[in-house]
């Protein structure tokens, strides 16, 4: 009896530990690897103790016990290995199926915390509803922080703009404050009313198309009202306009102000502020004095000086006829090289028609038309009055503003547009806006001078200034009078006469 249990239980552990070297090989470079206890001996493998279904996990003290159970070798297996804990064959084979479907434990220790959708009350049709309206809602809120926030601006300013800036807070503020809320009531204790939370998600859509709504009235709605007055002043010549602007701040009022200017003030021109030259070149005769003894020396020079003042005098007083006669010498000439340049462009226009179909069909093998683009159309017609045109700038004093690849583009698009000779001339008869002149590298710097903090509000008696190199603009703040409109009642009955007749009269 006791050789066939022994022969048994070696079957048996032959098999069971073979089985278990197959389960958890990366246990067997543990195992060669023993250490010694306290006592000095080798610690040797620890046992487990696998149970078969049904049976109820054997403890140690029963396994000292006595032969009081014949069958106990044929029912239980020992194996050795480095394992701890006793498992039974249902729980071995539950952890390697939980280990391999499984996610990683880190993506299970977070998302823990945010994925009870199994735990939720259904919400149906009401929370369909409610996705439609934050999808809409949301989009609109995409627009409009576009619009509000990203869009590109026109203008850099040198300080930063208070209304959005306190916007900007007030939104991160209350988005951290619905997040924080959000943290504490719903994500902690799981909450399980869904259609409460989908309800909290669109009252926070809302709020922000409210903190919107301000932003509009804030930032576009508030300065379309007048209240103020602007005179704009160049300092150079003296061109001014005035305007009429709401509630801004300096920096704004000073890019609105750089908005209007160039396209309602001429274009500078410093050659048109010197005064002729025949002017300016012409020197005071000299004055030749004698000294008729030492005595009298300083009587001399004293009457040297006088004689000198008299004559500067005198001078002066003949400079406003000079002035006179050359600004009249000076439209004289104009007008007449402005006749001419007329005339030669009259003149050019009459060599080139817009070809019609019509035309093409009816043209002579004879005599046949050259066909011709614009471009080459405006190159050929622009000789003949090329001359004209260098003298009419030149009188005019606006041969810096018109090249000649210029002239010849602005004639390429009067063509192509079928414009005539007039509409053509139009640009260069009478100087136009700025903005006409205006390239890429000249007109966008320049420097706000204000005594009071740029980012406060307009107010009465205000004066800044835009400065470049060559001139500045003086801005001085108005503000519009309070109007007290009245009301008065007329009778219509009032509306009767009465004609007087006289003798003396002709009626």
């Amino acid at each position: 009896m006791l050789l066939v249990l022994s022969e048994q239980l070696s079957k048996n552990q032959r098999y069971s530990s073979y089985h278990h070297r197959g389960l958890r090989k990366p246990a067997n470079r543990r195992d060669r690897h023993r250490t010694k206890n306290r006592d000095g001996s080798i610690r040797g493998d620890k046992s487990v103790t696998i149970q078969a279904p049904g049976e109820p996990l054997l403890d140690a003290e029963s396994t000292r016990g006595d032969d009081r159970d014949d069958n106990w070798g044929e029912t239980t297996t020992v194996v050795t290995g480095t394992s701890v804990d006793s498992i039974s064959n249902e729980d071995l084979t539950r952890i390697t199926k939980d280990l391999e479907d499984s996610s990683p434990l880190e993506c299970r220790r977070y998302l823990g915390l945010l994925l009870w959708r199994d735990t939720l009350d259904p919400c149906g049709t009401p929370c369909e509803g409610l996705y439609i309206s934050l999808a809409f809602k949301l989009l609109i809120l995409l627009i409009s922080t576009w619009a509000l926030f990203l869009r590109p601006p026109r203008a850099t300013l040198p300080r930063f703009f208070i209304f959005r800036c306190l916007l900007l807070a007030l939104v991160f503020l209350f988005v951290a404050s619905y997040w924080l809320f959000y943290g504490v009531r719903v994500l902690e204790p799981r909450e399980t009313d869904y259609r409460g939370i989908v309800g909290y998600a669109a009252s926070l859509v809302d709020a922000l198309l409210f903190i919107q709504y301000l932003a509009l009235v804030l930032l576009e709605v508030r300065h379309l009202q007048p209240a103020f007055c602007l005179k704009v002043v160049r300092t150079t010549d003296g061109a001014s306009h005035f305007y009429n602007v709401g509630h801004l701040s300096i920096q704004r009022a000073a890019v609105w102000v750089l908005e209007q200017y160039y396209s309602d003030f001429p274009v500078y021109n410093p050659a048109l502020l010197n005064l002729p030259k025949s002017i300016l070149t012409k020197k005071m005769s000299a004055f030749k004095v004698y000294n008729l003894g030492e005595e009298n020396s300083t009587n001399n020079s004293t009457g040297q000086s006088r004689a000198m003042i008299a004559a500067t005098a005198r001078r002066r007083d003949n400079s406003h006829n000079e002035y006179y006669y050359e600004e009249a010498e000076m439209e004289r000439r104009v007008r007449k090289r402005k006749a001419r340049l007329l005339v030669s462009v009259e003149e050019a226009f009459t060599h080139i028609k817009r070809q019609q179909e019509e035309e093409a069909a009816a043209s002579s093998p004879k005599h046949p038309r050259e066909v011709m683009d614009p471009r080459e159309a405006a190159q050929a017609i622009f000789a003949p009055m090329a001359r004209a045109m260098q003298k009419y700038l030149r009188a005019t004093r606006q041969q810096s503003y018109h090249s000649m690849e210029s002239i010849i583009n602005h004639l390429q698009f009067c063509i192509t547009h079928n414009m005539t000779p007039k509409a053509f001339l139009e640009r260069y008869l009478s100087p136009g806006p700025t903005l006409q002149y205006l390239d890429n590298g000249r007109g966008r710097q320049w420097t706000l001078v204000s005594e009071e903090p740029v980012t406060a509000s307009l107010r009465e008696g205000q004066v800044f200034t835009l400065k470049r190199l060559d001139f500045s603009l003086v801005a001085t703040v108005t503000p519009l009078p309070f109007l007290r409109l009245g009301e008065e009642f007329i009778d219509p009955k009032s509306h009767k006469f009465v004609m007087k007749l006289q003798s003396e009269t002709s009626v």
